[in-house]
């Protein structure tokens, strides 16, 4: 049973960072999805694919793993880059 420990990224279609700060531990899938023959949807018989748990830091999520005998790996938090722009450097 595998897990990665994840800090959700921002959504190219919001502007703030709300729900950014959560660390996500997930589930990664143990076997393939495949189609369903009648309406052919993906899916496949493995539940622990669709829990995402929630932790307000890293250490929280590495224990919670620790303690439950989860192998899980964390990725690194991308760093944030801003774009410093005025509005007069659209008319340059």
């Amino acid at each position: 049973m595998a897990a990665r420990i994840y800090q959700r990224p921002k959504s190219a279609m919001q502007s703030g960072r709300a729900r950014t700060d959560d660390w996500i531990l997930e589930f990664e899938a143990s076997e393939a999805k495949k189609p369903d023959p009648l309406m052919g949807w993906a899916g496949s018989g493995d539940t622990r694919a669709q829990v995402q748990l929630q932790f307000a830091t890293c250490e929280a999520a590495t224990a919670y793993a620790e303690k439950y005998a989860i192998a899980a790996h964390v990725l690194p938090t991308p760093p944030r880059r801003l774009k410093i722009q005025a509005y007069a450097d659209n008319f340059r």
